[in-house]
């Protein structure tokens, strides 16, 4: 085993979930170089994984064929001996297919699949859900095992300093945006919970700079004094670092769950228009799913959540129970 490269350039919480791939092949490869192929902006979380030799970026929103083309030289240069495509869309698969790599492995759901070496089904199938990470972990199989692993990232040292102020006392955190309407649980909801937590947790709300009104919001609307925003203000593997210590972390299906997951932190996911069957669900030690208890013939509305809800109630999220929430912060369900 000589050189591999791993290709993921999808969202923030598909590359966390293909770290698995990562920590497997160095397992199992403990000598193999191994590489990482990121979209701009998700390169930092990639940061200080001791298993990686060079991480890869390509700028899509800037002269995005040209860097692509520059991408593609670099590859070829490089002389892998495998190339992983995690990724199901057609640029990725061209930096695969034309990789010059020993072996090219990809999902058949990739467009140019027909030209990979070894093609894996990529099977979405509700009456028997896999987990992403199994299905993503079917692409080394061949020179690993069929078991999958967690995800993993690396906090630095001066990521666990930087958040050492917040986390001397008891606290909870909670990312209450998401990208996806249909995704986020209310902020009503959210504050309707804060007003219920035991007094001796601290609240932090984390999220980027674009989620900072939203958590104002519920700052504003909450009558909790120990509740304060850091959104904006952490960056990927501090948000990450800080949930490790956290009594209890409640996210959306959304790429901070895999945060908690990769890094074996206490979470509580819910699910609002999605399913879990889909296979995107906590992997912690401790870990609790969080859903409606209604039977709605609307959910779910799609794969992928919507910018509104289809039928204008989103009663997926607004019949979840608080007292679901509340009790996985005492390990129940």
């Amino acid at each position: 085993m000589k050189k591999i490269l791993i290709i993921q350039t999808a969202f923030i919480g598909d590359v966390v979930l293909a770290t698995a791939l990562v920590e497997k092949i160095a397992l199992f490869h403990p000598d193999a170089t191994i590489d990482f192929l990121v979209r701009k902006g998700n390169e930092t979380l990639l940061l200080n994984n001791p298993h990686l030799s060079e991480v890869f970026v390509w700028n899509k929103k800037k002269n995005k064929f040209k860097s692509l083309s520059e991408l593609l030289k670099k590859i070829r240069l490089a002389n892998y001996d495998k190339v992983i495509n995690v990724q199901r869309f057609f640029s990725s698969g061209l930096l695969t297919a034309f990789s010059g790599a020993k072996e090219t492995i990809g999902f058949d759901k990739n467009p140019l699949s027909f030209l990979f070496s070894k093609k894996i089904k990529h099977l979405f199938d509700l009456s028997n859900p896999r987990h992403e990470v199994e299905k993503n972990n079917d692409l080394i199989a061949h020179f690993t095992d069929y078991n999958s692993i967690r995800p993993a990232l690396y906090p630095s040292a001066l990521d666990i300093e930087f958040i050492e102020p917040y986390i001397k006392n008891a606290f909870i955190t909670i990312t209450p945006s998401s990208v996806w309407f249909t995704k986020e649980y209310p902020k009503e909801k959210w504050i309707e919970f804060i007003h219920q937590l035991p007094a001796k947790y601290a609240v932090y709300l984390l999220g980027g700079k674009e989620n900072m009104e939203a958590c104002k919001t519920i700052i504003d609307k909450s009558n909790n004094k120990n509740i304060v925003t850091l959104a904006g203000k952490l960056s990927f593997l501090q948000s990450a670092a800080l949930m490790k210590f956290a009594a209890m972390n409640y996210t959306n299906d959304s790429a901070p769950l895999h945060f908690a997951s990769a890094v074996n932190a206490s979470i509580t996911a819910v699910f609002c228009s999605t399913l879990p069957a889909f296979g995107y669900t906590p992997l912690s030690d401790q870990s609790f799913i969080v859903q409606t208890k209604e039977v709605l013939s609307c959910r779910p509305c799609g794969i992928h959540g919507r910018k509104k809800c289809p039928e204008k109630h989103f009663n997926c999220a607004y019949t979840i129970e608080t007292s679901s929430l509340l009790n996985t912060l005492n390990g129940m369900q």
